[in-house]
C-alpha cells in the first residue's frame, strides 16, 4: 500500500483547489527496523498555524519530533517484526532512534520491548490496517482497524506480532515535561 497525500489550496480568485496530488514526498526508513516506513505527510513549524498563509512543506529532512512549538502529521507502516525483533539490542535500538533524530528517546536497561522510548509530545494514533500491541512499561493494548490512541508522553513501544503489516496514522504535537 502507498500512501497518497492531498493538499488543498486556493487559486489566486480564492477558489478551494487540491494543490498537491501524489505518493508521500517524505519517507524514512529507519536503522535496524527493516519495512519501517515513516510517510510524512504535513508539518507545521508553530502553533496557531496559517491555514492561508505559505504552504508547509515537508521536502526538508523530517525526524521522529515535531519542530518546537510544532506538529507533524504522518502514517507509519510496521511490518511484522518477528523475523528481526531478536536482533534490536539496546545499542541497536539507541541507533535507530538517532536515525531519526531522536538521540535521547531510547534509554531504559531492560525494557519489555526493545524500541521502547519516550518524546516529550501528545501523540494522536488510529491503528488504519492491521494490528498492532501498545506496549507501556507494565502492560499493552491490542490496537486493530478504527482503535484509536491518545499517546501522553508516556514509554511505550510499537509492536507488530501479526504476519501482515500494520498502517498507523499520526499526529505528534510538541510538549513539555515541566
Amino acid at each position: 500500500m502507498s500512501v497518497r497525500r492531498i493538499v488543498t489550496g486556493h487559486d489566486e480568485n480564492g477558489k478551494a483547489i487540491v494543490i498537491a496530488d501524489g505518493e508521500s514526498p517524505n519517507i524514512l526508513r529507519p536503522d535496524n527496523r527493516p519495512g519501517v516506513e515513516i510517510n510524512n505527510l504535513w508539518v507545521l513549524d508553530e502553533a496557531p498555524s496559517r491555514p492561508l498563509g505559505p504552504e508547509e512543506s515537508v521536502d526538508r529532512q523530517i525526524g521522529l519530533l515535531p519542530p518546537k512549538n510544532g506538529s507533524v502529521f504522518r502514517v507509519i507502516k510496521f511490518p511484522p517484526e518477528k523475523d528481526w525483533i531478536d536482533n534490536v539490542d539496546p545499542e541497536a535500538a539507541k541507533a535507530s532512534f538517532a536515525s531519526i533524530g531522536a538521540e535521547g528517546a531510547s534509554d531504559q536497561d531492560a525494557p519489555p520491548h526493545p524500541l521502547m522510548h519516550k518524546t516529550e509530545t501528545v501523540d494522536f494514533a488510529l491503528c488504519v490496517s492491521g494490528e498492532i500491541y501498545l506496549v507501556l512499561d507494565d502492560s499493552e493494548v491490542l490496537m486493530k482497524p478504527g482503535d484509536t490512541c491518545v499517546q501522553r508522553g508516556t514509554n511505550h513501544a510499537w509492536s507488530n506480532r501479526s504476519d501482515q503489516d500494520c498502517y498507523m496514522m499520526f499526529v505528534l504535537v510538541d510538549g513539555t515535561f515541566e
